[in-house]
């Protein structure tokens, strides 16, 4: 495994097109203070924190993403980008199979008081195995665990292989001595078995949204969950969360499983948690804030591609290495896969994983259908998105350094094809921030009070 030092030394302070200079302190090693208010997180299938990030908050995002008014601003950076509020949610643990993923994760989340020992390469089979030999594998007192389980074999765009994957749990094909259980599609009940050791007081669960349709998969997973430490988890209904609901320029929906400990609750609110129809008031699946796909008064506009692009420069132009670079995979005319040129005034598709060379274009050249004429009328090149623009299109903050060279060197420890991958895998961290703000409120009500809300429902 290598190992990447996480030090006063070696954090990369990248430059940025949009940031002029360092916005978020640098935390330390050994400088983190434990906070006696903070709520330990062990996060599964961590990729590059997207989830991590979004809980824990402390990040820049474009202001149109939140609005000027909101709660959750710290601070304004300028008019189109703020700080956001930290949260009480803490990650303690994170793992995942891919070196580029922690590598990503460590190089921005190190900024933060995270080190090294937190991130594991290591699957979440391995993982539980290891448990059950007798190593000290989970950390104690976990208070949520987050997980975004495997999504390939559950997509649309996939073969819709679902618990039957052909691929095992380090993405390897299946072979015949392996036990079933630990390919791919079944990974989801390997984070089950991490609840059942942890015993959180309360777990998140997200994937596709193809999953919801692919016969009972759904609610066989939900009733895996419940059964969890003895069938001691209140499962609620999943729902079916459209990011750009929720401030993100970007078209993706994800189903999300919640689940609360029944043991941990306060008496007064089990009754309500366990209705088909969770009172809102108690209810945790964030209110949209954004009006892409629902209506309501007080719902900000969708938030579209060229509001988190207004101030990068062009490749050549840049400064930031994870905009310098980009696929040069040509344009086919036969079609397929990320042959469109996206639309600055619109939500984005859905930045995915498997792209790699076929993201789809910034801009098309006028022979090949480009509509951008502005941009082409001052010699602006045809070209694929940069690893930056896919980023900021997922809502990660404008100083995550996703393309990252060797000190000193021409080679990169996370090179721009590495970072196409990793962004295209990960939870939007201002979806996920909307979740842990909501949960963060509910936390007294659910487990620390007296169970009572403002209003009764």
């Amino acid at each position: 495994m290598s190992e990447i030092s996480v030090s006063r030394y070696s954090l990369p302070i990248l430059p940025s097109d949009i940031l002029s200079e360092q916005q978020i302190p640098i935390v330390f090693n050994g400088e983190q203070s434990s906070s006696g208010d903070s709520l330990r997180l062990l996060s599964l299938f961590s990729g590059c924190g997207g989830m991590d990030l979004g809980f824990e908050g402390n990040f820049i995002a474009a202001t149109k993403s939140v609005g000027s008014c909101s709660p959750f601003v710290e601070k304004f950076i300028s008019d189109d980008w703020v700080l956001l509020r930290k949260t009480r949610f803490r990650t303690i643990f994170a793992n995942d199979i891919l070196p580029e993923a922690r590598t990503a994760w460590l190089n921005y989340m190190g900024k933060h008081g995270h080190d090294e020992t937190e991130y594991h390469n290591v699957s979440v089979v391995d993982l539980v195995k290891m448990h059950r030999a007798g190593a000290k594998v989970f950390p104690d007192n976990v208070d949520i665990v987050t997980g975004g389980f495997p999504c390939q074999d559950f997509s649309v765009a996939g073969k819709r292989a679902g618990f039957n994957s052909a691929k095992d749990d380090k993405g390897n094909k299946v072979s015949f001595d392996k036990p079933s259980e630990e390919n791919r599609g079944k990974l989801y009940y390997w984070m089950k078995q991490v609840i059942d050791i942890t015993r959180p007081k309360m777990f998140i669960a997200e994937n596709v949204k193809g999953l919801v349709s692919l016969g009972n998969v759904k609610d066989i997973i939900q009733k895996d969950f419940a059964s969890a430490d003895g069938n001691g988890y209140i499962v609620f209904t999943p729902k079916i969360l459209q990011a750009a609901n929720y401030g993100v320029p970007e078209s993706r929906e994800r189903v999300i499983f919640i689940g609360v400990r029944r043991n941990a609750l306060n008496k007064d609110v089990i009754r309500y948690l366990e209705m088909d129809n969770v009172p809102p008031e108690y209810n945790p699946y964030p209110k949209p804030t954004h009006s892409f796909s629902v209506e309501g008064a007080g719902l900000l506009s969708p938030v579209c591609v060229r509001d988190v692009f207004c101030q990068l420069s062009e490749p050549e132009n840049s400064v930031d290495y994870s905009q310098q670079l980009y696929s040069k995979a040509k344009f086919l005319a036969s079609g397929g896969q990320g042959q469109s040129e996206i639309k600055l005034d619109c939500v984005a598709p859905t930045i995915r994983s498997e792209h790699h060379g076929n993201i789809e274009f910034r801009r098309l050249s006028k022979e090949h259908g480009g509509r951008n004429t502005e941009e082409l009328a001052q010699g602006m090149a045809e070209r694929r998105l940069t690893p930056r623009e896919c980023a900021l299109i997922q809502t990660f903050p404008p100083d995550y350094p996703f393309v990252v060279k060797k000190a000193h060197e021409r080679k990169y420890i996370l090179s721009a094809s590495a970072a196409y991958k990793v962004i295209g895998n990960a939870v939007p961290p201002i979806l996920a921030y909307n979740i842990a703000k909501r949960l963060e409120e509910l936390w007294p009500i659910y487990f620390e009070g007296n169970g009572k809300h403002n209003s009764n429902p």
